[in-house]
Formats: C-alpha cells, structure tokens, sequence
C-alpha cells in the first residue's frame, strides 16, 4: 500500500516513472513449549527430571494450557492492530523430534519472524534452537517462574534474538513484533533523494530500502506547472486562518507553499515514493516547508536538505512510533545542561494524524529571500520526548528520552522557526548526546523509545543513549 495523497494533483500529472512497491505483511510463526501433564505425570517428558515425575518450574500449578490460550489471544490482537500475518503451531511442542520437525517447516515457510512462547525450564535450550535456525529473527518469551535463577546467557545475548523474562509483559512482545514489521515494511519502501546530482538507484544496506533519485529540475518543472485555481488557494488561506500569529508572510508565499506541496506530491506519486528528501535550501520561492509538516502529520516522511540519514530515521520512526518527528538542528544551552532543536517543517500533529493539532505561528524561512512559510510549532511542556538517529555510516542508533520544557520565543533565542526546548534524561553534559546533524524529535514515551531497543536488538545495530 502506497501512503502518498493523490487528491488534487489535477488531470495534467505526468505519469509514473516507477512502478509501485508491492507491499506484503510481515509473516509470523508462533510455538509454545511445554508438556502436557499426563506425560509429565507417565515419567515420560524429555527431560533429566522424568523419573520423577517432577514438574519443573513454572511448576504444577501454573496451568500451561489456559495460559496458552490467553497468550494466543494477546498476539493475534497485537497482530490485527499492527497489520501482521500470524500463525500458531497447532500443538505445544515438548519433543526434540517435534522441535526439529517443527524448526524444519518454519524456515520452508520462509517467515519473517519465530514467536516462542517456552513454559518449561527445562526447554530453554529448544527455545534457542528454533529462535536460531528457523526464521530471520526471533523473539522469546518465557515468564518469570518458569526459569530457575539467572535466565540461560545465550538466549539473553544472543544476537539477532529478543529475549524478554518477565512477568506477563504484552508491551514488551508488541515491542518485538513491531520491530519485526518495521523491518518487513523498510525492506518494501522507497526513499526519493531529489537534488542537482541525483544518486543512482541502489538498496540501502540495513534494511533494503530502495534509494531512487531524480533531477532537481524535475521537481521545479512540476511546480511551475501547478495552476494557481481555486483550491491551492483555498489550502493556502487555510493554514494562514488556522495560525495563532504571522509574521513577516505575505499570501502570496502561502499560495506558493501550496504550490510546493502539489509539486511534492506529484513527484512522489511519479516514483511511488514512500518518502522523500529533497536539497531544499536554495528553492527560493519553491521551498516545500509547509508540505514536509503537512505529510509528516500524515506519516509520510520528508527530509530536508537531501540528508539521507535523518530521513531514514523518519521512516524507521513512521512505523516504530506511527507518528511524524521533527528533523532539526541541534544546540545545546550548556550552563543550564538543556537541548534546544530548530528547524523549519515541524508537524502540528506531532501524536499522529488522528491525534490532536498542536497550535502554530507562521513565520518565514530564517536564513534567505525570499520570505516562505514556515511553521512555529508550539510543542507541549512536560510532554515526554524521545530523540533518534540512525547513521548508516557506522549502523548505529541513537536514542535519548527526555522531557519539554517549552517552545522558546525568537528573540531571545535564534533558530528556524520551530524551537523546542528539552530537557535530557539521565546526561550530566547535555553536548555528549549529539551524533551529528539532523536528528529527529518525537512526541513519544519511554516505552516507545523502548521500540528503538528492540528494533536494534533484532537488526543487530549498536545503540547510544538513555533507553
């Protein structure tokens, strides 16, 4: 499925460059271990404990079969909320004959993901072999009282492999599962670098993305093409009318903006672009500020400035959070060990498109002529925050929580023209956390942030920050 908007893009859109990604869920495995208690009580399980009859942690009370149940309702209810293909093992497994017969047809599947439910301490070692021979990744699930002491070391680092123990922790099996369908959904995207020099055409490394690029000059014949009519003018006044304050904007620079953004979307409809980062700078009255917050609201991630690594992280976020983050420049203010981030096409919907519109200013574009509209997005103070930043460089992950503190008037602060002011979580020297130009503030909890960790887990990524 294509997120780009194709309303008003008008009769005369040229046709498409590139066909369209087809995009298919996220196929996932589920298996449960555990014996039933009739074997257990024949002395007939596979395990040291047998001639005994003995039920090993989480012992005889902990009614495997009724948990199964409850758990297999949980996860198919994860499944339809995140849009995942999810199949359970008939049976719980309990035999090392059944076990290689069941990691057999797993990997001929060709699945994305293993989902192992283990009920049974003693069963961990076949958690570690199924998780490591019959998918791409894995997640295991065991809770606490079903081990005995230190959980198995292996299945705790081993790589590749998100192993959670606790205590009937359904965010954290959402968590594994999303960053499975994060992956599946970056490997099914495209990304649009539009700049004087296009790249040519390859796969990012990590997760498969399709990198197409296209001439500048594309995109300045697309808007110049764009009629002035009714409705781009209509769209125009609407934000204008909307605006708590403008200052220093003249209509004529709303309409352009809506201009931009039909030429924005004809292009990525051009390609059958998921995403899209343009050398925007020096566009001049061509500048697509206002369409970046606009479709960033709607999940669509635009970058600015043809940086390819905060986009990324923009389309890793669309799908680890299912809401739009503010690209942006980073400062510090060092006596007070706060984080300040400006930049010129913050969402007002930073809670997703469904969530509620935070109030804006328009001001200009701060640095050239001609004076372009731009968006002063008043975040929430005390609004929790989550700050990332892939680079593919080095394929690392950055990601520190932290806190609003308030969206900082200019004068006396400079910027453009969104400012948010931050406070870190857990950093005695605010300066330490930077990892280069662009990262990407979200409206997002620890427990999202937690996503990050988990994406990185499964996709093997070093990870810096607070999380």
């Amino acid at each position: 499925m294509n997120l780009i908007p194709t309303a008003n893009l008008g009769a005369d859109a040229q046709p498409a460059a590139m066909p369209p990604i087809n995009k298919t869920p996220a196929r996932i495995r589920v298996v449960f271990l555990y014996p039933p208690a009739d074997v257990v009580n024949a002395g007939k399980n596979e395990d040291g404990w047998a001639p005994h009859r003995w039920f090993t942690w989480p012992g005889n009370q902990f009614q495997p079969e009724a948990q199964e149940q409850t758990f297999t309702r949980k996860i198919k209810e994860m499944a339809d909320r995140i849009g995942l293909d999810v199949a359970f093992a008939p049976k719980a497994v309990y035999q090392d004959a059944k076990v290689r017969e069941y990691i057999a047809d797993t990997k001929a599947s060709g699945c994305d993901g293993v989902v192992v439910v283990n009920f049974w301490n003693t069963f961990a070692k076949w958690s570690l072999q199924i998780a490591a021979e019959s998918a791409p990744t894995a997640i295991v699930y065991q809770p606490v009282g079903s081990n005995h002491q230190l959980p198995p070391a292996d299945l705790r680092n081993a790589e590749g492999i998100f192993y959670i123990h606790s205590i009937e922790n359904w965010d954290e099996i959402e968590r594994g599962l999303r960053a499975v369908h994060t992956s599946k959904m970056l490997a099914q995207s495209r990304l649009l670098r539009v700049t004087a020099n296009p790249p040519k055409r390859h796969n990012e490394k990590k997760f498969g993305v399709d990198v197409v690029g296209a001439d500048a000059a594309e995109f300045n014949s697309l808007f110049d093409a764009v009629k002035l009519d009714d409705p781009v003018v209509r769209e125009a006044m609407a934000w204008k009318q909307k605006a708590l304050g403008v200052t220093d904007v003249v209509d004529e620079y709303f309409v352009e903006a809506m201009r931009s953004h039909r030429a924005v979307q004809q292009i990525m409809q051009r390609y059958a672009a998921d995403a899209i980062t343009i050398n925007c700078l020096m566009l001049q009255h061509r500048k697509p500020c206002l369409s970046f917050a606009t479709n960033n609201g709607l999940l669509i991630p635009c970058g600015c400035e043809n940086d390819f690594n905060a986009t990324l992280t923009m389309m890793i976020g669309r799908l680890l959070f299912e809401r739009g983050g503010f690209q942006h420049n980073p400062e510090f203010d060092t006596s007070r060990n706060q984080y300040f981030a400006s930049h010129c096409t913050c969402t007002t919907k930073l809670k997703g498109p469904v969530g509620a519109s935070q109030d804006y200013f328009v001001r200009p574009f701060f640095h050239q002529l001609p004076k372009t509209a731009a968006l002063d997005v008043q975040w929430t103070p005390d609004e929790p925050v989550t700050l990332v930043r892939y680079n593919s460089a080095d394929d690392s992950i950055a990601c520190w929580t932290g806190k609003v503190i308030n969206s900082p008037a200019s004068p006396p602060t400079g910027g453009c023209a969104t400012r948010v002011l931050v406070d870190i979580d857990k950093v005695d020297d605010v300066c330490d956390i930077y990892t280069g130009p662009h990262p990407i503030l979200y409206c997002a909890d620890k427990g999202m942030a937690r996503r990050v960790k988990v994406l990185a887990k499964i996709q093997k990524i070093s990870t810096v920050g607070n999380i």
